[in-house]
């Protein structure tokens, strides 16, 4: 039998304080802002490879539910996209249901689980992208890299690996504020390990008691292309009524 040295064990016992420490603070980051409900009106700017943009403005709902997140989305402008309807709705497997309402279907169509990593209306958001502002943190390890500054700001760097195969990314780097646990920047890896989008979210700003970033951007590296969301409005703990969350809802825009 080899001996264990006490440098390996020293090794091993920092390994798992990594991965313990990863975990804590991405809970803390995840978990910063206590709301029963949360209702918003952005203004989504989508920046082509060209320089040209396009804009679009949405209303965001979203409030926990018995397996975790819901969120609907309902694009209001231009008239080419207004009346869509995005459904999104954690399931008890830690995984998401979607479903969409296109105006010019006239229906209700659930999106499949290899549509996931497609872009989201035309933006650089996936349909993963969306899903995964609430992905359940079980469902990957989370290991402490380092330490450094970004923006001027002391942050930790968590890389964050998905347990399984079915996420579109083969890891996510996070930059969090060590002070406030605000989430500044996200970096997201394919399977291949090459960088392929990059979130930065700024412009924070005092809410009802929580610091919220009022500006998100996400851009596609190599393509040239960018998505930004200016956030316009936003309500923490509003009542919003269950029916909005289902298929019902997004098919007609009404609550039964």
């Amino acid at each position: 039998m080899k001996q264990i040295t006490v440098l390996a064990i020293l090794l091993m016992s920092a390994g798992l304080l990594n991965a313990q420490d990863g975990a804590s603070i991405m809970n803390s980051a995840k978990n910063r802002v206590q709301s029963d409900t949360i209702s918003t009106r952005s203004r989504m700017v989508i920046t082509a490879k060209n320089g040209t943009t396009s804009e679009r403005v949405i209303d965001q709902y979203s409030k926990d539910g018995p397996n975790g997140a819901r969120t609907v989305i309902v694009f209001q402008s231009p008239a080419n996209v207004a009346g869509t309807r995005f459904l999104t709705m954690d399931t008890a497997a830690g995984g998401s249901d979607q479903w969409i309402f296109l105006p010019s279907l006239g229906r209700v169509r659930r999106i499949a689980a290899s549509e996931s990593g497609g872009s989201f209306m035309g933006t650089d958001f996936s349909y993963d992208d969306i899903s995964s502002m609430d992905r359940e943190l079980s469902l990957d390890a989370h290991t402490l890299l380092r330490e450094e500054t970004l923006n001027g700001k002391s942050c930790y760097v968590v890389q964050s690996v998905p347990k399984d195969n079915s996420y579109q990314y083969s890891k996510t780097i996070t930059w969090i504020d060590k002070t406030g646990f605000l989430i500044y920047k996200s970096e997201m890896y394919n399977r291949r390990g090459e960088m392929v989008k990059v979130m930065e979210m700024s412009e924070f700003k005092d809410v009802q008691g929580r610091l919220t970033p009022m500006q998100t951007k996400i851009s596609t590296v190599g393509a040239g292309t960018s998505t930004t969301i200016y956030m316009e409005i936003i309500k923490y703990d509003d009542p919003i009524p269950e029916g909005v969350f289902t298929t019902a809802y997004i098919e007609t825009g009404r609550t039964r």
